[in-house]
């Protein structure tokens, strides 16, 4: 069992809520909403996956949200995929 699984649930939220502040208004957009919008029916695997992603530097991110990059792991790609499906990337 990992750290992340052991938090419960609300200072788990706090933290992601904490990590999706990033250097732009946009990036905090999009993945603040995610967080908002889909975290809580996510599964456990989809959970672990966007807190990991969120380790991934602002320029990554932008260029996979924009669809100028890929990210390498599928399950971050999924996120990704929604994210910009939800906003019309």
């Amino acid at each position: 069992m990992d750290n992340t699984s052991a938090m419960p649930q609300q200072a788990r939220l706090n933290r992601l809520r904490w990590r999706t502040r990033r250097g732009t208004r946009e990036l905090d957009a999009l993945f603040g909403g995610w967080l908002d919008e889909r975290f809580a029916t996510a599964d456990a695997a989809q959970q672990q996956a966007f807190d990991e992603l969120l380790d991934a530097q602002d320029p990554d991110l932008w260029d996979w949200v924009m669809g100028h990059a890929r990210p390498e792991r599928q399950d971050w790609q999924a996120i990704i995929d929604d994210i910009r499906t939800r906003h019309r990337l």
